[in-house]
């Protein structure tokens, strides 16, 4: 750069608008955008570690985007490019690969290449780019104000890390305002320039989320305010309101808008609203949206939504929609709204899903022949007896009557649900009580499969019995998947939410919260060696930037470790754990410091076992001696109500009242009971009648050998053997779910 491109740039850096001069040029400057760019985001992690790979945001104007670009620019120690899509061509791409492709030869650099407006790429421009992008001769960061999964090619968007930036809060515009009033440099800091706080309001108002447009009435209203004899500048509400435009109320019949607003029409007409569903319809056809579209979207709605809770919804939208096409314009908005008004005040229901249930059943099934009896009659009734035990519902009386119509492997499966209320309602009673019927006839059929009755042999039963053993021993992995379920459904955590896993053990919950949260952060506690290097393990197949990140502590410095490890200013907004609590004695304590790591919405969700609640042996076994019976029941109710024992002592709603009572955090709970096969070993019962005299907790054998003989006590574990050994058994377990939040 010669002495005369440094005079044109700080020329052009002093007249330049407001907006532009203001630009912010680090993370710290940056204003709003706290889901991509706070603390402990994935896309902050990646600027400041200088690991970038192919990026496009995406969102309105004045959020932003380009302004993420230059600090990045600022940042990072790879070559950056930019160009412009509107005004480059195919010849500018191929420059900048060229520049590229050299700087990686010669200096061992990577290029970063900014395309602002990318969406303004035509296809061949956008496919000339691709190749680059996928052989990392390039690192893309695309900018773009339209939907990218919409407007840019798919290949490049697949290869890209999509950021949506949202329109800034009212917040986030009067930080930006008053940055610009008080910066002495790049701003009015020098002109002692003060806005009277409801100009300011106003600004921040009409700006719409756009922090370019409050900079540019902010800059009109200062440039155009006479100054003070004491060379003050004030500007009133009267000058904030020449100074910006009223909003636009937009609708692209082709972007965002038109898919958010059909959107909220079909919600409201889902959920009844009138006055929503005209509202919405006016404002499409006020922008001249087809209605055909809307016809068609209600045709939809008709079979989906209202469906057999009033069967008449389609035919009166089609009625509709054929006297729309006599009539035509302006008059077929009668029909419009006649359609529209019915749909939305008819009853609801959602039954005919059940065909989705039906398609996921055939998709799963194990190939299952039509059973005889349904089977075609007129070609192979006499070979074969296809047809045969067949019950024709004419003959008998309703015309109807009971007969298993499901394939064998899916004899008693329900797939529709009627809705108890219009149409439906009238109907219900009748299907529930067929289908009562039809399971009892299914009933009286007789076993005709060998593998079920032996008939290939006792090698055939023994596969048979293998095969059930195999199926009902997953029954515990399925009760931890139900458990996670729930966790995941009562803390509804974000794509951009930041989690805390307080026990992370194998990453039951720690992956699954990184993948329905990939644009946040996960962190996960691993309470020991093994679990460590087991989450680290399985960590380290993900990218350094969308692995959990995993923190070794115990119990007592839990809190501590973490935010040593995640750094100042980073808060939780969702923590979540299995087990964390529950055979702790200080728990109260430990919930305490959980809360003390979350954001001022965080949320702590813990799924804790309840061992008084589970599972008890007495119901497992039989005694020939009653005495005997009564009196091991009597040490295994005592052993489950030991109030020295911090396993047993609680229940969910004893803890969820000391939480409350606490007067730190308000609390939730419901206890949930879940009941699997578990096959019980030798080891167990052993472990069961172990002598625990000196321990903190009697165990079971402890406890019956201070009421029973020796000879007594001996019987009773022979008699579990016997009984349980090797055997499956069912198992219940109750699961406390606690929901906790600062008060």
């Amino acid at each position: 750069m010669d002495m005369f491109d440094k005079n044109r740039e700080d020329i052009l850096s002093k007249s330049a608008p407001l907006a532009d001069r203001m630009r912010p040029r680090t993370l710290d400057e940056f204003v709003g955008q706290k889901h991509i760019v706070g603390p402990g985001r994935l896309l902050r992690r990646a600027i400041q570690i200088d690991q970038l790979s192919s990026l496009i945001f995406y969102g309105p104007p004045g959020t932003g985007k380009t302004t993420l670009a230059r600090i990045i620019a600022n940042t990072t120690k790879a070559q950056f490019l930019q160009i412009n899509a509107v005004l480059a061509g195919v010849k500018d791409i191929r420059q900048a690969i060229d520049t590229a492709r050299q700087t990686l030869s010669l200096h061992s650099r990577r290029t970063i290449l900014f395309i602002d407006e990318v969406h303004r790429f035509n296809k061949s421009q956008q496919d000339a780019l691709l190749p680059h992008v996928e052989n990392g001769v390039v690192i893309l960061i695309g900018a773009t104000t339209e939907n990218p999964y919409f407007e840019v090619n798919k290949a490049l968007v697949s290869r890209s890390r999509v950021f949506e930036l949202r329109s800034l809060t009212d917040h986030d515009l009067r930080e930006v305002a008053r940055q610009a009033i008080a910066d002495p440099e790049r701003g009015y800091g020098s002109w002692n320039m003060t806005v009277d706080e409801d100009a300011l309001a106003h600004l921040v108002h009409v700006a719409n989320g756009d922090a370019r447009g409050v900079l540019n009435a902010l800059e009109l209203a200062a440039e155009t305010t006479e100054r003070r004899p004491d060379g003050s500048v004030r500007v009133t509400r009267e000058v904030a309101e020449e100074s910006i435009q009223r909003r636009a109320v937009l609708y692209d019949k082709e972007g965002d808008v038109h898919y958010d607003t059909i959107s909220a029409f079909i919600k409201s007409l889902r959920g009844s609203d009138p006055d929503a569903a005209l509202y919405w319809m006016a404002k499409m056809v006020y922008a001249g949206e087809d209605p055909r579209f809307i016809f068609r979207r209600m045709m939809i709605l008709a079979c989906e939504d209202i469906g057999m809770a009033d069967p008449r919804a389609l035919g009166v939208v089609v009625d509709a929609a054929r006297a729309f096409d006599y009539v035509g314009m302006p008059e077929g908005r009668y029909h419009l709204a006649h359609a529209c008004l019915y749909c939305a005040t008819a009853p609801k229901s959602n039954s005919s899903m059940a065909f989705f249930d039906a398609l996921d059943a055939v998709s799963k099934e194990v190939a299952d022949d039509v059973p005889n009896h349904l089977r075609d009659a007129s070609r192979d009734s006499e070979g074969l007896g296809h047809g045969q035990g067949y019950l024709y519902p004419h003959a008998y009386r309703d015309h109807w009557v009971a007969q298993q119509y499901l394939p064998r492997a899916l004899q008693g499966k329900l797939f529709y649900e009627p809705a108890a209320q219009g149409y439906e309602k009238g109907i219900r009673d009748d299907v529930m009580r067929h289908r009562e019927a039809q399971i009892e006839a299914m009933a009286g059929e007789p076993d005709d499969d060998p593998l079920e009755t032996g008939g290939r042999g006792m090698q055939t039963k023994k596969s048979t019995r293998d095969r059930w053993i195999k199926r009902t021993s997953g029954a515990t992995g399925g009760m931890l998947e139900s458990v996670r379920e729930r966790i995941f459904e009562l803390a509804s955590p974000g794509r951009d939410s930041l989690v805390l896993d307080l026990n992370g053990r194998t990453g039951l919950l720690a992956f699954e919260a990184a993948r329905r949260c990939p644009d946040g952060g996960v962190w996960v506690i691993a309470r020991d060696d093994k679990s460590e290097e087991t989450l680290k393990t399985l960590a380290h197949r993900l990218g350094p930037l969308h692995r959990p990140q995993v923190v070794r502590a115990g119990p007592e410095d839990f809190d501590a470790r973490v935010r040593e490890a995640c750094g100042p200013g980073v808060a939780f907004d969702v923590i979540i754990g299995r087990n964390v609590v529950f055979d702790r004695p200080d728990k109260l304590d430990m919930i305490r410091r959980a809360l003390g790591l979350a954001a001022g919405k965080g949320v702590v969700v813990l799924a804790e076992t309840i061992p008084s609640g589970g599972q008890r042996l007495f119901k497992l076994v039989r005694f020939e001696s009653g005495k005997i019976a009564a009196r091991f029941r009597e040490s295994e109710n005592e052993l489950f109500a030991d109030s020295k024992n911090a396993m047993v002592n609680w229940t969910s709603r004893s803890l969820e009242e000391e939480i409350r009572g606490s007067a730190a955090s308000e609390a939730r709970s419901v206890a949930a009971r879940f009941r699997s096969r578990r096959r019980l070993a030798p080891e167990d019962i052993e472990f069961w009648f172990r002598s625990n005299e000196n321990g903190a907790a009697l165990s079971l054998g402890d406890r019956l050998r201070r009421g029973l003989e020796p000879a007594d006590v001996d019987s009773i574990k022979q008699a579990l053997h016997a009984q349980l050994d090797y055997r499956d058994v069912d198992w219940e377990t109750t699961v406390g779910f606690f929901v906790i939040r600062k008060a």
